[in-house]
């Protein structure tokens, strides 16, 4: 029973807060800011993530890379072919 109760006030709340809001008005340059805000914030990490992308590029050592003489073992792949080839139980 009291989660009932409990449950009712809730969506009683959220019904008269939205009818609220539908009846509050703002002026067209908070809404402009509004959309400028949200546009800066969705592309934030375009943004900054970018720079600091780049600046720690400038900071980190880069990887060894590998050196094409060197043989590659096919020793892997002849187990998964071993596997693959056993009959399923």
């Amino acid at each position: 029973m009291r989660v009932w109760l409990a449950c009712f006030f809730v969506l009683f709340a959220l019904a008269e807060f939205f009818d609220w809001v539908k009846e509050l008005s703002l002026p067209l340059p908070i809404y402009i800011l509004g959309g400028a805000f949200l546009a800066v914030a969705s592309n934030y990490d375009k943004i900054v993530g970018s720079y600091f992308s780049n600046a720690m590029a400038e900071l980190l050592p880069q990887p060894p890379k590998l050196d094409s003489s060197t043989p590659i073992s096919l020793s892997m792949l002849n187990s998964i072919e071993e596997v693959q080839k056993t009959p399923q139980e």
